[in-house]
């Protein structure tokens, strides 16, 4: 039991950061939808991450345990950019900052 709570509890922990790293990659003249994929896909490959630094390869042999943990890194990720992250300006700061600027080569 306590195996399933440190390893929610860590998800959550991740999921909670997860905005700033993922805001490293959104750019600001992305469509809402676009973005809200990339964070969706990010937070799922964090959460692949967390239950195997958590627990190992072997820790995906629980399904339950698996999932529950990705939910965590993904519910903790959209709610904390919601609630935080982007009301104090935050997250889209660092899109702004770490986006090309017009004119700029990308390559």
């Amino acid at each position: 039991m306590s195996s399933t709570l440190d390893s929610i509890t860590n998800g959550a922990q991740v999921g909670a950061l997860l905005p700033l790293l993922t805001a490293i990659v959104q750019r600001p003249a992305w469509s809402a939808e676009v973005k809200k994929v990339v964070a969706v896909v990010i937070a799922l490959v964090a959460g692949v991450a967390t239950v195997a630094v958590d627990g190992g390869w072997e820790q995906f042999q629980h399904g339950t345990l698996t999932f529950a943990t990705i939910a965590a890194v993904l519910a903790a990720s959209q709610a904390t950019y919601d609630l935080i992250w982007k009301p104090s300006k935050v997250a889209p700061a660092i899109e702004s900052v770490t986006s090309p600027k017009p004119g700029e080569a990308t390559g």
